[in-house]
């Protein structure tokens, strides 16, 4: 393909218009698939905001419940079967662990409350105190699920005592094995326990992973360097012309 433009004339190889189009078009679809997470993560984003519009009682008959939807329950809490989810950080970027209580149902069945973040000690073998009274009470927090790895290798172990359990994002069928408990409500996995309620700790809650506005950065991102490649593809096959005027 020869294309002239006056003084001078645009003449691509085949293999360099072949690879710029495959770099272009790989470019376009990593911009286009960060613009999809960003809309994905921007429905959660709005579902957690709307979680607050209304609270939901929760017992041992309880449907599933949206995710983020506030809810409230009576029961008690089980302090000396507690888990440790770990390799969980804080906003600054601190080593910690997810401090998960099961939460005995008045009237029966079973849910997990996750009071918060607890960073990791001088020593992972010192583990946290964390027990807390096994008085009745009210809890109030939002319906979630457990936190999940972006990437599982190798077999996983069955949990074992001693407690708390040190685990690495644990599955609700792993937790109920642990604790030999199948009355679990169906209502939710997991309550992320309200900032407000007592016997927690820090607890940041928003949605996993990054905002919205980041994946539109990188989508912005992607498509300026499928741009840029456009323009170096144009400026490196387009040259002075060679052909003399008598």
């Amino acid at each position: 393909m020869t294309l002239r433009f006056g003084s001078r004339v645009f003449e691509p190889r085949a293999f360099t218009t072949l690879l710029a189009l495959l770099l272009v078009a790989a470019l376009v679809a990593l911009g286009r698939w960060q613009l999809q997470r960003a809309d994905q993560k921007q429905a959660l984003y709005t579902l957690f905001d709307s979680g607050q519009d209304a609270t939901q009682p929760v017992d041992a008959a309880t449907p599933r419940l949206p995710r983020y939807q506030h809810v409230t329950a009576l029961g008690a809490y089980d302090s000396a079967r507690q888990i440790l989810i770990d390799n969980m950080s804080n906003a600054e970027g601190r080593a910690g662990y997810y401090v998960i209580t099961p939460f005995a149902l008045r009237g029966g069945g079973w849910i997990l409350v996750n009071r918060g973040w607890v960073p990791v000690g001088a020593s992972r073998a010192a583990r946290p105190s964390v027990a807390v009274t096994a008085q009745e009470r009210e809890i109030k927090g939002r319906a979630d699920e457990l936190p999940r790895a972006g990437l599982q290798l190798g077999p996983r172990l069955p949990l074992a005592p001693p407690y708390p359990v040190v685990a690495n994002f644990p599955t609700q069928p792993e937790i109920a094995a642990l604790l030999h408990e199948n009355a679990w409500t169906p209502a939710a996995n997991l309550v992320l326990l309200d900032p407000g309620e007592p016997d927690g700790y820090l607890r940041q809650w928003q949605p996993p992973g990054f905002p919205p506005i980041r994946h539109i950065a990188y989508a912005v991102q992607w498509f300026s360097l499928a741009a840029a490649l456009v323009v170096i593809y144009i400026v490196t096959n387009l040259r002075r012309s060679e052909r003399k005027t008598v």
